[in-house]
């Protein structure tokens, strides 16, 4: 059994400067992105830790492989972060790591420096108190994941053969919640897109031109409610094709999930759930596709007709949707709808990721399991899903031909993506116990089907 620093004064010092690095994968430039890396790459010395230039930010690789006739895992996780949003919503700097009670705040504590960085920690402890790591273990970190992962597919196909195992174990992808457990067998799709709307070839004096001609954000307002029925249902013809029906033994799973959509709302601030129709609360949060409005910009608080009208939609997708097909239909439905005076566009997004799966019973979910049942004794480990979208998981599963094994110490209601994001502490330690026990067992077990 490892032993790990009785302090956590250390560990986050040094995740602190990690912290610092404001790699914000949307719109840093190149130098902030190549500090990341190297501090990473640095932290993988033992591995041969280096960072290679890819088409977009750079990527960090490293590689320890002197475990003979043992497995070999690909660990992945990203050192980008989400743009912070408004500053002045965070209690305290975002890229000062600051201990707050029993958590730490700062973006990317959660998401993903944090957990990228605990699998580090287990990694120098092993070697530094047995020598050697109790299987073969290659890394990947990348620095575009919070972008949908652009450039990623190039770079596995062309590094295929140096990235090759038997199981990629991803560092990204939060846990359900803090009091429970839980190893996700399953992620959401995306695809994402712009609804453009533009009408004059100006912005226009609203007394002047008021009622002579079309206003775009009128145009646009109309076609995004038409996008849903009122009770919540997509409305787009097609969205839900090849989407297998919610099998009853499934709902049952479900119901026998503790989930109080009072407090679950409450959190939120709110007291009545909306979504599609027939299904509860977490049954459309794990099994049932979304289509939502992200963002809606055009004019402002003066008095004009803006010349043009832009609106944000992502679709979370479900095992059974081809990407493609969901952007053919709700470009279908767009150029269906009427919108006379204005001309209306639908710009897609590059990145299209599929739904992805591991299978319950496969062995990576089983060694995962009895990891999480050693550090936290008594408690049920939940078999879950992410509602968000890990780009990457697809990758490998199409180009290396394995599955991805999520394990993380990120928690869902850590305000990933938003401000005030933090850490419970105590993760960082069950962390590390949590992938010691791992290691060990995948080191003795088969890590493919």
């Amino acid at each position: 059994m490892l032993s790990f620093e009785a302090s956590d004064a250390g560990y986050l010092a040094e995740l602190a400067e990690f912290v610092a690095v404001p790699s914000i994968s949307r719109d840093a430039g190149l130098g902030t992105m190549q500090t990341a890396a190297q501090w990473l790459a640095r932290q993988l010395s033992f591995a041969g830790g280096r960072v290679v230039q890819a088409d977009g930010h750079p990527v960090v690789l490293g590689e320890w492989l002197e475990a003979a006739g043992a497995p070999t895992v690909l660990v992945y996780g990203h050192y980008d972060v989400q743009p912070t949003g408004a500053e002045t919503e965070w209690v305290t700097p975002p890229f000062e790591l600051t201990v707050d009670g029993d958590v730490v705040r700062g973006r990317g504590a959660s998401d993903d420096k944090g957990p990228v960085y605990l699998v580090l920690k287990t990694a120098q402890a092993f070697l530094a108190q047995e020598g050697r790591l109790p299987l073969n273990v290659k890394f990947l970190f990348e620095g575009e994941e919070e972008i949908g992962s652009p450039h990623l597919a190039a770079f596995i196909t062309a590094h295929a053969a140096e990235l090759a195992a038997d199981l990629v174990i991803s560092a990204d992808g939060a846990m359900w919640r803090p009091d429970e457990p839980s190893v996700a067998v399953k992620s959401k799709g995306l695809v994402a897109m712009d609804i453009v709307v533009e009408g004059a070839n100006t912005d226009l004096h609203s007394g002047r031109y008021g009622g002579t001609v079309a206003n775009p954000l009128h145009a646009l307002a109309d076609i995004l409610a038409s996008l849903h029925r009122p009770d919540g249902k997509v409305a787009v013809d097609g969205f839900y094709d090849g989407i297998p029906e919610l099998t009853p033994q499934r709902r049952r799973e479900l119901a026998g999930v503790s989930f109080d959509v009072t407090r679950y709302l409450a959190d939120l601030g709110l007291t009545e759930p909306h979504g599609e129709p027939g299904f509860t609360t977490l049954e459309r949060l794990w099994e049932r596709p979304t289509l939502e409005i992200n963002g809606v910009r055009g004019g402002g608080k003066y008095t004009v007709i803006p010349h043009v009208a832009v609106a944000n939609v992502s679709c979370r997708l479900v095992p059974g949707q081809d990407p493609d097909a969901v952007i053919e239909a709700i470009t279908a439905h767009v150029a269906a709808r009427p919108a006379p005076g204005v001309r209306v566009e639908v710009r897609v997004d590059d990145a299209r990721v599929p739904a992805y799966t591991i299978a319950a019973e496969h062995p990576a979910i089983r060694a995962a399991t009895a990891a999480l049942e050693a550090v936290y004794p008594g408690q049920r480990v939940l078999l879950t899903c992410i509602p968000g979208t890990l780009p990457a998981t697809a990758l490998f599963e199409d180009v290396l031909g394995v599955k991805t094994l999520f394990f993380s110490f990120s928690t869902a209601d850590e305000k990933l993506h938003a401000p005030n994001e933090y850490l419970r502490i105590r993760r960082l330690k069950e962390g590390m116990r949590a992938w010691e026990h791992l290691w060990r067992l995948l080191a003795t077990r088969p890590t493919r089907t």
